[in-house]
């Protein structure tokens, strides 16, 4: 089977051939090495040499150069709001304190669908809202590499390669 065995990342992606694109929700784009299909068929193992998290519009490098899209997939979330940024800063150390996944915005913080922590946060104040979007969660203090920060832009609207089989707007 054909390894994959680097990740080019969307903001370095130059010229290659996109064959193929994995849609992976946040679970599944923290990965070292696991056997994958595209959605066009092709059949690859993953092969890094540490786990990384993958990122929407990432590529992954496979041996003959070929190059595999990664495409978040949309998750099941809510999110969360309140009336001013330190109400949010509030919400958010309540949601830390429960040591769950979060992305955090600068108007709104997103969290795994969980009705019960829907209901902590509108008892605290804020807006819990069910969304379907991609999910992506901080990294970690102790994770290193490639995790997110609040000037790292999500907007991959106008970001897009020629070369990608799949473009959106």
């Amino acid at each position: 089977m054909i390894r994959a065995t680097r990740v080019l990342r969307r903001d370095r992606l130059g010229s290659g051939e996109i064959v193929d694109r994995i849609v992976l929700d946040s679970n599944d784009r923290h990965r070292r090495r696991m056997a994958m299909r595209g959605v066009g068929g092709t059949a690859f193992l993953l092969d890094l040499g540490e786990a990384t998290v993958l990122d929407d519009g990432d590529a992954l490098a496979l041996e003959d150069g070929r190059l595999i899209w990664v495409e978040a997939a949309p998750e099941a979330l809510l999110e969360i709001r309140a009336p001013s940024p330190l109400a949010l800063k509030r919400l958010i150390w309540h949601i830390g304190n429960r040591h769950i996944p979060a992305e955090i915005g600068e108007e709104a913080v997103w969290i795994g669908h969980d009705h019960v922590l829907a209901e902590m946060v509108r008892g605290l104040g804020g807006s819990a809202e069910p969304v379907t979007r991609p999910f992506r969660p901080e990294a970690g203090a102790y994770a290193g590499g490639h995790g997110h920060s609040p000037d790292h832009s999500h907007d991959h609207h106008g970001h897009l390669h020629a070369h990608h089989p799949h473009a959106h707007d």
